[in-house]
Order: structure tokens, then sequence, then C-alpha cells
């Protein structure tokens, strides 16, 4: 895992400063090695977090033995092994997986992509024929941020790209009433203005001054459809994820894995010790009020399959104490975030390079309540046969019956004239309603939503996606837009600020494609995440499998209206000075949130803090 930089087009010019200052800003991603590579019209740049082949003639920028070809390489391509088999003509002199990657290209060209198991973002370039290749993985694990301007500049993070001085810094409006819906801008948008992200699954040809995008890979297109029955489908699925966490334990480096005593993590560690009979080290944050926390239940897993555990006590005092750092690290604002940061800090801490994670199980299996929500929806579509304004009516009784967030969506949902994904889905993921957005931007209209316009996309007729499974087209809405823009960019973020590595089995794209065709009468019988755990009957503890789902809830209501209070004026009144927001709508909004407004909770509040203090930090206009 590493940190890539690089800036096209230079016309002979000398860029080297510039490209210093990238390689400088996210070292934090790549302390072990950087360096790099210039020409008349390239510059790359790296930062090496060293995992798989320690010595330094697998350090990058890496050049092929011809010397026609030069690679920046972030991420890892776990079965490597297997690919260099293919290769027998190429002299290797590492042991490295971005040689691996560097001699397919060369041997195959942009096709060899399809071979890569594993989560990567990359920059590849002919020098011959002065083309310069930008891959981002399948499942967008690794982010990879691009800016054209005179020149393309392009890094893993935002600021790499901000710190080269040749793309603006400037807050991008277009996009801000998405980010306040949503706490997040979705792949390509991101809130600096003409800078965009590699959407998953794609590639960017450079050439001639002119730039191609190619898309060699599509989440709702490759779902493999299945047609066995249940005992079938338990006995892939336990082939295949078992194979995942295997590839996933390559490394040179400690390697540990997250323990929460929850279903996926406990499989992680279940597979990795149970299945594979590896020793493994498990990390578990803990706390002192043990009715709310998770503690007991990695005990037991920990020991039934004897690990080498580890349990982090921390305060919420502990957490409070690593906001400020937690908010220095961010790339990009988010409504989440500072849990990944602490976790991951305490991680790196005892020594572990390598993390696994069970981030994705829940999109994948169905395991978070809209999924069962959704099928209920489909089921009352009958509804939609009242007038609009009779539902409306019904809706705003909901809402002063029982003011709060819940019924402010049931009463959206109710004005809906469809109850398709397109329109279900961004109620059920909104954290912000019109009205506010309306108020904070100062306008007395909310932009048209892109998000409803893409997921709309995914499953128009004629798509392979129309044709997916109810459940596996929640999964693809889940992957493409939450997961990817949320989670993973705020793991990647987080975990790379301590310089560790987060891997992900749940999103081995074989896996992913095979679940996705599974039907739902197989996938969902009865309870959330039940095809997954009957996959594995009998390796998990009953009062694991059987337990509520449950975790420690760090009072961020009360951080907010108390010691955290300071921090959120100052991101809010940031936010003023700079004219970014409506001053008196920011006001107003802060002062229902302390007066206790049901539909105003934390999580209204924080991305705004968040946006203020990034706006602030990175000195955007």
């Amino acid at each position: 895992m590493c940190g890539i930089s690089g800036i096209y087009g230079l016309d002979g010019a000398d860029f080297s400063a510039q490209l210093k200052r990238m390689t400088d800003v996210q070292a934090h991603r790549g302390p072990d090695a950087s360096g790099m590579y210039t020409d008349d019209a390239v510059a790359l740049g790296h930062n090496r977090l060293s995992i798989i082949d320690l010595d330094e003639r697998a350090n990058q920028p890496m050049i092929s033995d011809d010397g026609n070809w030069v690679i920046v390489f972030n991420g890892e391509v776990y079965n490597y092994a297997e690919i260099k088999k293919l290769l027998p003509d190429y002299p290797f002199k590492t042991d490295s997986d971005t040689e691996v990657v560097l001699a397919a290209w060369k041997t195959w060209g942009e096709h060899c992509v399809h071979q890569f198991n594993g989560m990567f973002a990359f920059a590849i370039w002919n020098k011959a024929n002065q083309e310069l290749f930008l891959v981002r993985d399948r499942l967008g694990i690794k982010p990879l941020y691009v800016h054209v301007g005179d020149q393309v500049v392009f890094g893993s993070e935002v600021r790499t790209l901000l710190a080269s001085g040749l793309v603006p810094r400037k807050l991008s409006r277009s996009y801000l009433a998405e980010y306040l819906k949503y706490q997040t801008v979705h792949a390509p948008r991101t809130l600096v203005e003409g800078v965009t992200l590699v959407p998953p699954g794609h590639y960017l040809k450079l050439a001639e001054g002119e730039m191609e995008e190619k898309q060699y890979w599509s989440l709702s297109e490759r779902a493999e459809r299945f047609t066995g029955d249940k005992a079938k489908a338990e006995q892939t699925i336990r082939e295949k994820f078992v194979q995942s966490v295997e590839r996933r334990l390559i490394s040179d480096v400690p390697l540990g894995a997250f323990l929460s005593g929850g279903i996926d993590s406990s499989l992680i560690t279940g597979v990795v010790s149970g299945e594979l009979g590896k020793k493994i080290s498990t990390f578990s944050v803990t706390f002192n009020e043990e009715e709310f926390s998770e503690a007991p239940f990695a005990r037991q897993v920990a020991k039934k399959f004897g690990t080498d555990h580890h349990e982090i006590k921390l305060t919420p005092e502990d957490f409070l104490q690593e906001i400020p750092a937690a908010l220095s690290a961010m790339d990009h604002p988010s409504g989440d975030g500072p849990n990944s940061y602490v976790v991951s800090k305490v991680t790196r801490e005892k020594g572990i390079t390598v993390a696994l994670s069970g981030l994705g199980g829940d999109e994948l299996f169905a395991g978070y309540p809209f999924f069962t929500r959704y099928l209920q929806l489909q089921d009352k579509k009958w509804m939609l046969s009242f007038p609009r304004g009779f539902r409306s009516i019904a809706g705003q009784a909901l809402r002063k019956l029982k003011p709060g967030v819940s019924s402010d969506k049931i009463a959206e949902l109710l004005n809906q004239g469809y109850l398709d994904l397109a329109h279900a889905y961004p109620v059920n993921r909104r954290v912000m309603a019109d009205k506010d957005i309306r108020s904070l931007l100062g306008s007395s209209t909310v932009p048209a939503d892109p998000l409803a316009l893409e997921i709309d996309g995914f499953f128009a007729f004629g798509q392979a996606g129309s044709r997916l499974p109810d459940l596996s087209k929640v999964s693809v809405t889940e992957i493409s837009t939450y997961m990817q823009n949320v989670l993973l960019r705020d793991t990647d973020q987080m975990a790379m600020a301590s310089a560790l590595e987060v891997r992900v089995p749940f999103l081995d794209h074989q896996l992913v494609e095979w679940v996705l065709g599974v039907p739902d009468s197989i996938k969902y019988p009865h309870s959330p995440k039940k095809l997954l755990i009957d996959s594995f009957a009998g390796l998990l503890p009953d009062e694991i499998v059987n337990r509520p789902k449950m975790g420690f809830v760090l009072p961020w209501q009360n951080w907010l209206k108390k010691e955290l209070l300071p921090v959120a004026e100052e991101s809010l009144g940031y936010l003023k000075e700079v004219n970014a927001l409506n001053g008196a709508a920011l006001d107003q909004l802060l002062q229902r949130f302390l007066n206790d407004d049901p539909s105003i909770t934390w999580s209204r509040i924080w991305p705004l803090v968040s946006l203020g203090f990034w706006l602030k930090n990175n000195e955007l206009e």
C-alpha cells in the first residue's frame, strides 16, 4: 500500500519541485521509501509502504527491463504469483507484485487488468508511444484523483493534487447540495472544482493531448446467474470466501485482523484459524462500559480460534482527544471517519502493518435494515393508488404525531410517485432534508439529484442490471454509493494516515460477481446474512451467530453540545466567513440541534463541522 502522484503534459519543462511537494504531502501513505521519475513529458512520484518484497529493488517508480515502461503502483494484486508463472520470458528482478503488473502490461497491454485480483490504483507510462494509463480497481477500494488543466495532475489524495500548485484551491459549489444531502459526493465528483475521482472499474488513457476513459468492469453487469439449490450456494460461497481470505494473507510484514465480535469479522478470523490453520493476531477496541461493549464476544471468538488477541481499551475521552487529529487526517470531507482513524492508529502502534476488515459483508449479504424495507416497499406499491395529496396529508400527520428523522423519511416516501430504488434509496441514505438544504444554500430550489439518476441507470430496461434479483439490486446500489464513497474512502484516508493497509475479503470481485446472481429466496429466507451464516454452519459459536447486533455508542450527541461545541462553532463560523453556506441558516440549524429538535441529530451537524474544518485546513476558496 502506497501513495502515487504525477504530472502529465510537461512539454519539456521542469516540474520536479511540484512533484516533490506532492510526494512530501502524502508521505504518511508510504514512510518506507519515496522516489521520482521525470522525462520531457511526464513526472511520476511514489511513497512506499513495504508489504511484499521488502528489498529496496522493489521501490518505485519501477522501470521495465527494456526501459520503455515506468509504473507507480498503490495497492496489492493478490494473485501476482499465479500471473508471474504466465510470464516465463520476463527477466524478473524482484518478488514484488508491482513488477508482475509492469511485466503483464508490457506483455499483454491494457487487457491484462482483467487478470488482476486485488485492490489497486496505478499509473503506467509508455515512453515510446508517449501514452499514460491511469487505472483504478473494480470496486473502488483504492482512490485515484485527477485534475485536467494545462497539465494533467493525479494522485492518491486530493491534497496531493493541491500541493502541486497546479490545481486551484476552490470549492465546487455545484456539488454542495449533494454533500449536504448524503454527507459525501459520489465518484467521479469531488468537492474541489475541476478534481475528479477515476470511477471504479475504469482507466484513463492519455496520449497526444487527448484523454479517453474506458470501463473494463461493471458491478451491475457482472453477476453470474445462479440456478442451483441452497446447498450448492452455501458450498460455493464457502469455497470462494475461503479462497478470498487466503489470498489476502500474503504479506512480508506483520498481519492482523480487526475483530469486533460481529459475524463478519468473526468469520474472517474463523476462516484464517479454523479453515486455513494460520495463526493470526486479532484486535478489538473495548470500553469500560461492558454492557455496551462487544468485547466479551470478541474474546469468545479469539479463544475458540486461539488467536493472539489484543484488547485496546479506550474511553470516550480517548476518542475525544483524537478527534482534532482525525479531522486533520481527512483528505475529503465526510460525515464519518474518526472511529476508523482511532482504531487504525492504535492497531498500527501495536506493530501491525496489514489488517483484515469485515467491510462489505452487510452490503453483499443483505445485512442492512433497508434490504428488508425495500422488499416490503415492493409489496406496498398499492399505496401509490391513493392520490398524492392524501398520502402527503398522512405523512404530515405522522410528522406531528412522532417528530423525528424516521417520520420525515416515511413522509417523503409517501409523497413519491414511485417506490423503485432510484426513488426509495436516496431517501434512505439522505442526511439532510431538502428544506434545510435550500436554507443553507440560500436558494429556492435544490439542484437535481445526480444520485437518483445514476441509480436509475444501473437498472434501466435492457441493461443486465435490470435482471438482477431485488436484493442484489440493493447490494449494487449500496456498494456503488455509500460503501465506495463513504466507507471505503474513509477507511483509506484514515488508515493510511497511520500507514496501515486494510484488506477487505468480502470485496473479492469473483465472490461479489457470484453472490449477486443468487436469488432472493436463497439469500434472505428470513433473517439478515442468513446465507452467509449457513455457508459456514458450525464454524462460529451459537452465541455469536444469534446475538443481536450491537456496539458501544459513542456520545456524539452530547459531545457536540459540550466538549466539541467550540470545534463545531469554529468550523461553522468558517463556513459563514468564506460565504460557503448561508450564515443565518447555519446559526438556526445549530440552535435547533442545541434545543433538542428531534429532526436535527448530531449526524446532521457533524458533516458541516467536517466541511468547515476541511475547507480551512486546505485553504480552499
